[in-house]
């Protein structure tokens, strides 16, 4: 077999790893990178954090040695900090966000010493974007920031969809915030589709979320819609729960829909706000710890849209005419072509100099 350029090692633990992955792979291609990538087996589920995490690196570790022995790549990137922990040979490492800023206590017991030796040793960083650098430890290596690229994925359709919001990992995503949100504000008519979670798993949500929505209501001497009251009054909004649905189903739905809603408790970068806001919704989204880059964009579009509360009616009632316009421009440094000139012009003389 011919010698690898470059081979990605990909935890690939999620989807959107997954497709992080397969987007930087396909740019280092088109810059004229012979690329493979060895794909982590998954670990098994255990008790912590620290210990799941131990399994992936371990994972990684064995698939970084086939790959090496068999390859003899000119250079490797690490995907995640995770891959990195144990790797058997040098490389650069890519992520998000680093176990510094996303892994606090005793989630990253063991985690966090390793990756500050790591991050000061590799020859090269491959942060998704500013925030994540700020996060690591220092001192650290170069960076070179490769934004995990966005596109509009077709064109828009009629936005007969009231709001969508993403519910996998569902403490994680806050989507308890988003249904509290919903419960009391939508109107009838109104539907908020909740994708990554099916109707099973949602329910339990639902229910709480409708429960600390009743204190609102009762507080105002309302019965709720969804209790047999009036069903004009507020939090007459439907909830559909889609579960996991394909890649492309999901994005044409975002191309149908009027508001993206997000509470994350944390946002490592936020590919599924960049997601919407390409294919031209609204976002409306606390204001969420972490380097969640859609976070200044979102600000500067319509702030109103941006705090500790969600602002479900302003979206719906009164969105600024202009905001897809200025999303689509506000997110140019994101297109493949920009992440592309990066990978061409910063990343590939850094990685085979």
């Amino acid at each position: 077999m011919p010698r690898v350029d470059v081979l990605i090692v990909s935890l690939g633990g999620t989807a959107g790893l997954r497709e992080a992955d397969a987007e930087l792979a396909a740019s280092l291609r088109r810059a004229g990178a012979l690329v493979e990538i060895a794909r982590v087996g998954r670990a098994r589920e255990l008790r912590t954090f620290a210990a799941i995490e131990f399994a992936w690196a371990v994972n990684a570790r064995r698939a970084t040695m086939r790959a090496v022995a068999d390859l003899s790549p000119r250079a490797v990137i690490y995907s995640t900090t995770t891959a990195a922990l144990l790797g058997p040979v040098s490389g650069a490492i890519r992520f998000d966000a680093p176990a510094a800023g996303n892994r606090p206590g005793r989630h990253g017991i063991w985690q966090r010493p390793v990756e500050a030796r790591r991050f000061k040793a590799a020859p090269l960083l491959l942060p998704w974007s500013e925030g994540g650098l700020a996060e690591a430890p220092v001192p650290h290596a170069d960076a070179v920031i490769v934004p995990m690229p966005v596109e509009p994925s077709g064109p828009a359709g009629e936005r007969d969809i009231a709001a969508m919001t993403y519910g996998a990992n569902p403490d994680k995503k806050g989507l308890d915030t988003v249904l509290e949100a919903w419960s009391v504000e939508s109107r009838e008519g109104e539907e908020l589709i909740v994708a990554g979670l099916d109707e099973a798993a949602g329910a339990p949500w639902l229910a709480r979320a409708r429960e600390a929505a009743r204190a609102v209501f009762a507080r105002h001497g309302v019965t709720p819609p969804w209790d047999g009251g009036e069903i004009s009054a507020p939090g007459g909004g439907s909830v559909r729960f889609a579960g996991l649905i394909p890649r492309d189903e999901y994005r044409a739905l975002l191309r149908r829909t009027r508001v993206f809603l997000s509470a994350p408790r944390r946002e490592d970068y936020g590919i599924a706000q960049l997601e919407a806001l390409a294919d031209g919704c609204v976002l409306v989204t606390t204001n969420a710890p972490g380097p969640y880059v859609a976070l200044p964009i979102a600000r500067g579009l319509d702030n109103r849209l941006v705090g500790p509360r969600l602002a479900i009616r302003a979206a719906l009632d009164a969105p600024k005419p202009d905001y897809a316009t200025r999303a689509a421009t506000a997110l140019a440094p994101f297109t493949r072509a920009a992440v592309d000139r990066v990978v061409a012009e910063q990343l590939l003389p850094r990685l085979m100099p």
